[in-house]
């Protein structure tokens, strides 16, 4: 490849300046809420027919939603598609329809399961395969558009907006949805999944439908020319991401913080229940308060990273995503800490308030890192956004699948060493929230990496984006 070729394909990173309007980045919000109205009846729906309904072993719904996440492993191959086609509408079209598909079709094998176990069972797999593939294919790729198409001054807000929409797809649906399937029946299960799954598919059509003919038409020429270039296969592709430092520094990064993020899921109610004796009915309250919690931290985030840019105070830049990265996941471990303490404080700690706290904080964290994802995804070599996003993507979907399990798993194994519940729950706590700290070093050695103009990381990029550029070309006689 010649000088003027790389030029040309350094070129092809977008130059977004304005950027998506407001009314945008809500359509790409849309298809988060798409996206989240499906997995919601996948996860949850289906999971309660399952153990309640059919009186199945709740082994059977955990171990089809770790399998999903399990295959979203395959991020970086649908991102690589996006690379190499130039275009993310239709990976983000065809990911959702994939998705549709395997909800319905795991809708119906729910319903075989009443007639053979086995055969149920088996398709349920089947369909699961589905769901992770596309979820992994939509959701990278639609991430993936973000990035290059939001500005950055937007992409706090953007990831604020982009994430309570797909909150709000998996409310609204399961509100919806729940009004629907009752007098239950399996009949009306499938038809209620087919109506949301083929509504998600529409409303995906119609929220992409032109938001990458104007950067397609000024980037065609240049995509052309480079294009014999840029499409190594997909090992090669992703062996170049994974040798870039802050690409594998930020994938460290994502899986820690996520796994604490997502290990918490499942212990929080039976630990208000077992230590300070909460009836079901008031954990459930407990766990809204933390969503609400969680809320507020993402609309904090949002309006901070929008509305201050790169301002400072008190030696914070308030509109730094990398920073409040940072800054979230101290505050989660800190929350965690806070928590663990209150088994040896006794009734008189104040849960509800600690509760709420964690839920602000990991709200903070999830969209800083977000913001992040979408600030970073362009640092490194040209052409990879999509294998980049991917790999990230892979390492959060790895995360929560092992989060829960390894969560509830934490709990059993220190309550058969301690024979206190609370110690052991806290004892759980107290390491997920060293887990946090742990990602905060991480998030500061990327934040530091990216600011640090040319030196130590940047360095190592910088030869990244050149060498291949030099390294076909004929050596220069010495002078």
């Amino acid at each position: 490849m010649d000088v003027d070729t790389l030029a040309m394909t350094q070129d092809r990173r977008p130059a977004v300046e304005g950027g998506l309007s407001w009314l945008g980045i809500i359509r790409l919000g849309l298809v988060q809420a798409a996206l989240g109205a499906i997995v919601v009846l996948t996860t949850s729906t289906f999971n309660r027919v399952m153990v309640v309904e059919l009186a199945l072993p709740a082994m059977l719904p955990g171990a089809l939603v770790a399998f999903h996440y399990a295959v979203q492993m395959l991020r970086p191959r649908w991102g690589y598609g996006s690379d190499i086609g130039g275009r993310c509408t239709p990976w983000i079209i065809g990911g959702m329809a994939v998705l549709a598909v395997g909800g319905v079709a795991a809708s119906l094998s729910v319903a075989l399961l009443e007639i053979d176990h086995l055969l149920g069972i088996i398709a349920l797999v089947g369909s699961f395969a589905l769901i992770g593939v596309g979820v992994g294919a939509a959701g990278t790729t639609n991430l993936v558009l973000m990035s290059k198409e939001v500005a950055p001054q937007r992409r706090a807000p953007a990831a604020t907006i982009v994430w309570l929409m797909m909150i709000a797809g998996l409310a609204i649906t399961a509100g919806m949805a729940g009004g629907q399937l009752d007098p239950f029946s399996m009949t009306r299960l499938v038809v209620v999944t087919a109506v949301v799954a083929t509504g998600a598919v529409i409303l995906t059509i119609i929220a992409v439908a032109g938001l990458e003919k104007g950067r397609m038409a000024n980037e065609q020429t240049r995509s052309d020319a480079a294009d014999a270039t840029e499409k190594p296969a997909f090992r090669k592709a992703l062996a170049e991401v994974w040798a870039e430092p802050k690409a594998r520094r930020f994938a460290i990064f994502v899986f820690v913080s996520m796994l604490a993020y997502n290990a918490q899921d499942l212990i929080l109610e039976p630990y208000a229940g077992a230590v300070f004796g909460l009836t079901p009915g008031e954990s459930t309250k407990l766990a809204g308060l933390q969503h609400g919690g969680v809320f507020l931290g993402m609309i904090l985030i949002g309006v901070l990273g929008g509305a201050f840019g790169g301002k400072r105070l008190a030696g914070i830049q308030l509109g730094s995503l990398r920073d409040w990265a940072v800054y979230g996941c101290i505050a989660s471990g800190l929350a965690f800490f806070f928590l663990a303490s209150g088994a040896y404080i006794g009734q008189a700690f104040p849960l509800k308030a600690a509760v709420f706290a964690l839920g602000v904080a990991n709200g903070a964290f999830a969209v800083a890192a977000i913001g992040s994802m979408m600030a970073l995804v362009g640092e490194g070599r040209a052409g990879r956004e999509g294998v980049r996003m991917g790999v990230w993507g892979a390492a959060q979907a790895v995360a929560f699948g092992l989060g829960g399990f390894a969560g509830t798993m934490a709990v059993d194994a220190t309550r058969a060493l301690f024979a206190d519940a609370g110690i052991a729950y806290s004892t759980v706590f107290f390491l997920e929230g060293l887990l946090f700290l742990l990602s905060a070093v991480l998030a500061a050695r990327v934040t530091r990496s990216a600011a640090t103009s040319l030196s130590g990381d940047d360095r190592s990029d910088a030869r990244d984006r050149t060498d291949y550029g030099e390294r076909d070309r004929p050596l220069a006689p010495a002078e």
